[in-house]
């Protein structure tokens, strides 16, 4: 039996309207202007009885107060269609945006709520757009711009972006995921909404303009192909250890040419791969959901002590300075003095915390599609073993960064005690065991009819 399926699209423009500090550096970085415009996108899906909706940010994460501050402003809306259980709500991790997270210099309240009221205006437009579709879907691949950024070393440990060309690197710690998943939605024969999946890192353009980065190329690229009032949501996956960054050049890569150069390039696959769009016959539109508990990360009297010392070594050192050269995990793999209180400072934070953590998991199924979400940045293992795994008789896509998470890495439970700042308590504040509970979840979740 054919299901008839619904989707309506909505977007707004989220350019900060107050002085803010731009997440994703170690430093803190006030926005001096925009580069490109960012903005919320929306999706909402209807079959018979069910809706659903896929929101994205060009923000750097969806931390609990964003979370919040959605369903607050949801409520008073009196939008019911849509709620915590049938919907994902996810970033493209830009690191130009503005800051969402409290616990970080130059963030601001104000902008959360600003941010919250643009989606509810940009999901009540989805709703109101809604219009019979019909479902398409492919798989392409591009292996050009992705990198597992975590290196064995010669010394036997493991470093995060160890620099370009460094004679001391011996291999890559584990692999990529270089399929995209494809998901489109067309009225008359024309695509007008396009949900693709792509693992890599949003970290490319640097300095303190606004922008997308290079997934805002790819959403550009791709709707002037498309046309007028198409909309593109470009779904990161797992790319905790992933970026673009090639250390067997010496080519500089942040910079807005190199984000255009990444953004472009996949847009192109992706279009190429368009043609090859195969229809669903049997479209229903299932969701699922489930809440699971992390515990936090527990740090040893040592580890404390440890953090304690270097905090005192660098008095002098203001890691809440304001501007500078843009920090990064570069600048923690050689041990500058800046990187190594502002780890150690964070690890202190960290251990004075001692609350388990609630991740929200949704499943959406979109005939043979399925679009999942997890928390936080996971390692690419994690999304391979939910698509490739959990739901190897599907399509699979992998949202991350979704539903409250905010940010942290979840590494593989072995990348543990081999080094890289990933694995650090300020990179990853909760438990060792995180990825196991959450793909125990994934599990669970894919036994569902």
């Amino acid at each position: 039996m054919n299901n008839q399926i619904y989707f309506g699209s909505g977007r707004r423009c989220i350019n900060p309207e107050i002085p803010i500090g731009i997440a994703g550096y170690f430093n803190v970085r006030m926005w001096t202007g925009v580069a490109d415009d960012i903005e919320v996108r929306v999706l909402v899906l209807h079959s018979g009885q069910t809706y659903c909706a896929i929101i994205q940010y060009d923000l750097i994460a969806v931390p609990q107060e964003l979370w919040s501050s959605l369903l607050n402003v949801m409520a008073a809306s009196k939008i019911d269609k849509i709620c915590p259980g049938n919907m994902i709500v996810t970033a493209t991790h830009s690191h130009t945006a503005p800051e969402v997270r409290p616990s970080r210099a130059g963030f601001k309240p104000q902008y959360i709520r600003f941010v919250a009221i643009k989606t509810i205006q940009a999901l009540q437009d989805a709703i109101t757009d809604l219009q019979l579709c019909t479902v398409e879907h492919a798989t392409t691949r591009d292996n050009r711009f992705g990198f597992n950024r975590r290196y064995w070393m010669e010394d036997g440990h493991v470093a995060t972006n160890p620099g370009k060309r460094n004679p001391s690197i011996v291999r890559p710690e584990g692999e990529i995921d270089p399929e995209i998943p494809l998901l489109a939605f067309k009225c008359n024969g024309i695509t007008k909404a396009l949900i693709v999946n792509i693992v890599n890192h949003s970290d490319t353009t640097g300095g303190s303009l606004i922008s997308g980065d290079w997934p805002g190329f790819t959403i550009r690229h791709l709707q002037q192909e498309l046309g007028a009032k198409s909309i593109v949501i470009p779904l990161i996956g797992c790319s905790g250890n992933i970026n673009h960054f090639d250390v067997r050049t010496d080519a500089v890569q942040t910079n807005e040419a190199e984000a255009k150069r990444i953004g472009i390039g996949y847009a192109e696959s992706i279009s190429k791969a368009l043609p090859s769009l195969c229809p669903m016959n049997n479209v229903a539109l299932k969701t699922y959901c489930q809440q699971i508990n992390i515990p936090p990360r527990v740090l040893s009297v040592a580890e404390i002590k440890e953090a304690q010392s270097i905090v005192d070594k660098y008095p002098e050192i203001d890691i809440n300075r304001l501007g500078g050269p843009d920090l990064t995990a570069a600048d923690l793999a050689r041990k500058t003095p800046f990187a190594l209180k502002f780890f150690a400072a964070s690890l202190l934070k960290i251990s004075e915390k001692n609350k388990a953590e609630k991740f929200n998991l949704v499943r959406l199924d979109i005939g043979n599609v399925v679009i999942a979400s997890v928390p936080c940045e996971p390692f690419v293992e994690i999304g391979l073993t939910i698509r490739k795994g959990i739901f190897s008789d599907r399509t699979a896509m992998v949202a991350s960064m979704a539903n409250g998470s905010g940010t942290g890495y979840i590494p593989n439970c072995w990348n543990y005690g081999r080094g890289g700042y990933e694995t650090t308590p300020r990179s990853n504040p909760y438990s060792p065991k995180t990825s196991e509970l959450i793909l125990a979840a994934w599990r669970e979740l894919g036994r569902k009819a």
